[in-house]
C-alpha cells in the first residue's frame, strides 16, 4: 500500500455499507442499514450529512441530478436531496416480508444492480434483480443466500457477485450493452479462519478487493487464479464494504459495522462502525452513475 490507514469518520455505524464515489462531485455515498441512514461525506469539508429514511437502506447510487437511486428494503425508490423525500419506483419483492435488499450498485451502463437476503439467514431466499435505465426490473439470479458485493471487469467482459452464505466469489459473462450475465463460475472461495466476503471493488488492473465480514481486513485478489495477493488490517471486525475514491481514485474507502459485537469484541475494537481511508499504488475503477 502506499499509504496509511485512517479513520475519516468515527460515527460508529450499527451497520455502515454500500459506498460509492461520485468523481464529479468528489463526493462519497454510503449507509447505515440498520440505523436506516444515508450519508454525504464531502471529503473536501470532512462533512457528513445524514439523511434519516423510514425503511432499512441496503445501497445508494447517485445520478446526474440532485437525487440517488436506493435499494430500500422493501425496493427501489428515488431519492431527492433537497425535499429528502422519497418516490417508490418499483417492489419486486413485496410479497416476501422476511427479505430486505442488500448490496447494489451501478454497471458502466447506468443500470442499477441490487440484490436482497432473507433477514434470518434462510438459505437460498434471496435474488439478485436490476432496475434498468427505463425503470423496468428484471430478476438476474434466484435462489441466492444473501447477495452482496458486485463488481465488473475493467473491459466489462465480466461480472463478479458475492453470495456471503457460500463464501465464494462468482464470475459471470457479461454483456454491457444488454445487462445479459452467463456462464457463472466460481474464482475464489474464502478459506476457514478468514471471516466472509461482503462488498467488494475492483482497481484498474482487474483485480478485486473484498471486505472480510468477521475478518478485519480488506483483501485483493486475482480473479483470473483464485489467489489473495494482498491485505489491509482494518480496526473492525466486521469490515463490510469498500470503493476507490478521490481526485485520482487511488483512495480506498472503508465501511465497517458494529452490529453483532458483544462487549468484549467492542473493546478490542473501539472503532468498529467507522468508516477509514487509505492511499494505494494502484487507480480503482470509477463508480457509475444511474442513468434512468
Amino acid at each position: 500500500m502506499a499509504g496509511k490507514l485512517e479513520l475519516v469518520l468515527d460515527v460508529k455505524a450499527a451497520l455502515g455499507e454500500g459506498p460509492c464515489y461520485d468523481s464529479i462531485q468528489q463526493l462519497l455515498y454510503w449507509v447505515d442499514i440498520l440505523e436506516k441512514k444515508v450519508y454525504i461525506f464531502d471529503p473536501a469539508t470532512n462533512e457528513n450529512r445524514s439523511i434519516q429514511l423510514e425503511q432499512y437502506v441496503g445501497a445508494i447510487v447517485f445520478t446526474t441530478r440532485n437525487e440517488a437511486v436506493l435499494a430500500l428494503e422493501n425496493g427501489f425508490n428515488y431519492l431527492n436531496f433537497d425535499t429528502e423525500k422519497v418516490t417508490p419506483i418499483d417492489e419486486p419483492e413485496i410479497h416476501l416480508p422476511n427479505n430486505r435488499f442488500n448490496d447494489g450498485k451501478c454497471d458502466a451502463s447506468g443500470r442499477f444492480w441490487a440484490g436482497t437476503m432473507n433477514k434470518f439467514n434462510d438459505k437460498g431466499q434471496g435474488a439478485l434483480y436490476c432496475l434498468d435505465t427505463n425503470l423496468k426490473v428484471q430478476k438476474k439470479l434466484d435462489k441466492v443466500g444473501l447477495s452482496n458485493g458486485i463488481a465488473w471487469s475493467p473491459d466489462n467482459k465480466f461480472m463478479y457477485h458475492i453470495d456471503t452464505l457460500t463464501k465464494k466469489v462468482c464470475r459471470f459473462n457479461f454483456n454491457v450493452e444488454t445487462g445479459d450475465i452467463d456462464t457463472p463460475i466460481d474464482v475464489i472461495r474464502f478459506p476457514d479462519g478468514e471471516g466472509s466476503p461482503d462488498g467488494m471493488t475492483i482497481d484498474e488492473e482487474g483485480m478485486l478487493w473484498i471486505a472480510h465480514w468477521g475478518g478485519s481486513k480488506v483483501s485483493r485478489w486475482n480473479p483470473a487464479t483464485g489467489q489473495q495477493i494482498d491485505s489491509i488490517e482494518v480496526p473492525a471486525l466486521n469490515v463490510t464494504s469498500c470503493v476507490f475514491g478521490g481526485k485520482d481514485l487511488n483512495e480506498l474507502y472503508i465501511t465497517t459495522a458494529r452490529t453483532g459485537l458483544n462487549k468484549e469484541q467492542l473493546n478490542d475494537y473501539p472503532l468498529s462502525g467507522g468508516l477509514f481511508r487509505i492511499k494505494t499504488d494502484v487507480k480503482g475503477s470509477p463508480s457509475y452513475a444511474f442513468k434512468g
